[in-house]
């Protein structure tokens, strides 16, 4: 398509829509009634011309009978005696003989007759024929009929000769209805297309106007980052369909904004009490120095420890959150040995409760999901065992059939704490003093979804926790890439 054929295409696309709307409507009827009106124009000739072709041969038949009646017409020399004869349906009517001369019959005068006329003039008993053509005279057009008639002419003087019968009408019976029909058409028509695009932009109107609620409602979200805005649904059409849409996306957004700036405050809080004592000791070693009265050396001691710990736990807090705050997109699946990961996490489970008893009853099981995630789950559910157990008590864990369980044998977790367990910076009364961010839990119910499993944490028989871990996977390892197809 050349430049200049696309610039009208692109002159429509810079339109408004019920513009566009509007002009392709009207486009459309005017199609649909051209071709309409085109296909009754057609109709309408063809029905006039063949009426016409059925009068002019009644009127034939007519005008022989007659001749029958008569047999006396005279040419020439003395008028012919058409008063004999009744004019049928304005037809004009006159015999042709073989020279050429014509006399009128019936009807108000003569037309010039053509060789295809004299043609058939023939002797009785010879084969009939006819000819239809179309002939002008006296400035009107003529539809002829000629024919045979096997009759003889007394032409006076004893003399009979063979004619030819010629019927004709003029064309305007036919031409002047199909004119008429075609400026009616005309006016009809034009008025339908102005009707259409009238319609069609009042419609457009109409049905854009929800599309316009929904344009100023983002302008007015854009403007002011209100997302608490709603679109009023109505019925169950597209327009009501995509206002639910946007206002699930909008409620979305509030509540991913909300999550964020909650996070934000609940960061803040959380980095606010290590701060404030990292910065406490850090004073308080500054002004021993610049006084220069020393701090004994057991004090001094257990205030780098000090130090080193909050230190530590803003690096867990600062890991947590970066963590909690990666997207999805960027997560690398692999399939990965589950059992691997759990014999990598009691190692460091082992190093963190030196004089706890950690049993374990680990079966292989591939899982599709991140490593490091995966990894980072199972230790944040050991280090919580750990944290809770008493000194010198046992932590049980288990990994079979892809269900990953640790249970320990601490004070356990009230009823009431349960529904809260997974929930960001959340941390029960008793834990408040231990360390940890509360972020922990839902790190690994973060990795849970991903890998399309599910983390549950209940009160175990006998006292303690337990918490499961369940994950899709197989026994064995699939041979080649990772197909969702191969796991349960």
């Amino acid at each position: 398509m050349s430049t200049s054929e696309r610039a009208p295409l692109r002159r429509l696309r810079s339109l408004p829509l019920r513009s566009r709307l509007s002009i392709l409507t009207a486009a459309a009827v005017a199609v649909a009634v051209a071709l309409a009106a085109l296909a009754c124009w057609l109709i309408t000739r063809n029905e006039l011309n063949t009426q016409l072709e059925k009068s002019l041969n009644q009127s034939q038949d007519v005008v022989l009978q007659q001749l029958r009646a008569h047999p006396t017409l005279l040419c020439g020399g003395q008028a012919p005696t058409n008063g004999q004869f009744v004019n049928p349906s304005n037809v004009l009517a006159q015999v042709v003989l073989s020279n050429g001369t014509v006399c009128s019959v019936t009807g108000s005068g003569t037309f010039p007759a053509t060789a295809a006329d004299r043609e058939q003039v023939v002797v009785p008993g010879s084969p009939p024929g006819s000819v239809t053509h179309t002939v002008r005279a006296d400035g009107h057009d003529l539809k002829v009929l000629t024919t045979s008639t096997n009759l003889l002419l007394d032409s006076g003087g004893g003399s009979r000769q063979p004619f030819a019968l010629s019927v004709a009408r003029p064309l305007s019976d036919v031409t002047d209805p199909l004119t008429t029909l075609a400026w009616v058409l005309l006016a009809v028509a034009g008025i339908g297309v102005v009707g259409a695009a009238s319609a069609g932009l009042l419609i457009a109107q109409a049905g854009l106007r929800p599309v316009d609620e929904l344009a100023q409602t983002v302008e007015h979200i854009a403007r002011t980052e209100d997302l608490s805005v709603r679109i009023p649904v109505e019925g169950q059409d597209e327009i009501a369909r995509l206002s639910a849409s946007f206002n699930a996306m909008t409620a979305a957004l509030a509540s991913s904004r909300d999550r964020q700036q909650q996070l934000i405050a609940d960061a803040g809080h959380e980095l606010r009490t290590p701060l404030t004592s990292l910065r406490t000791n850090i004073e308080l070693l500054q002004r021993s120095e610049a006084t220069g009265r020393a701090l004994p050396p057991t004090d001094r001691a257990e205030l780098l420890a000090s130090v080193r710990a909050q230190v530590t736990e803003l690096a867990s807090l600062i890991g947590d959150l970066q963590e909690l705050s990666r997207p999805d997109a960027a997560r690398t699946v692999t399939v990965v040995a589950l059992h691997e990961v759990a014999e990598t996490a009691l190692a460091r489970a082992r190093l963190r409760g030196p004089d706890l008893r950690i049993s374990a009853d680990i079966q292989p099981w591939y899982v599709r999901g991140e490593a490091a995630a995966l990894e980072r789950a199972v230790v944040n559910l050991l280090d919580n065992a750990v944290k809770f157990s008493p000194s010198g008590g046992e932590v049980e864990v288990g990994l079979r059939g892809g269900e990953l369980t640790v249970r320990d044998h601490g004070p356990g977790i009230p009823a009431e704490d349960l529904p809260h367990v997974f929930e960001r910076f959340w941390r029960s009364p008793s834990a408040r003093s231990l360390p940890g961010s509360g972020l922990g839990l839902s790190i690994v119910a973060r990795t849970a979804q991903q890998s399309g499993g599910e983390v549950a944490l209940a009160p175990a028989p006998g006292g303690g926790a337990l918490a499961t871990l369940r994950l899709p996977g197989a026994p064995v390892a699939p041979p080649g890439p990772p197909n969702p197809e191969d796991w349960d």
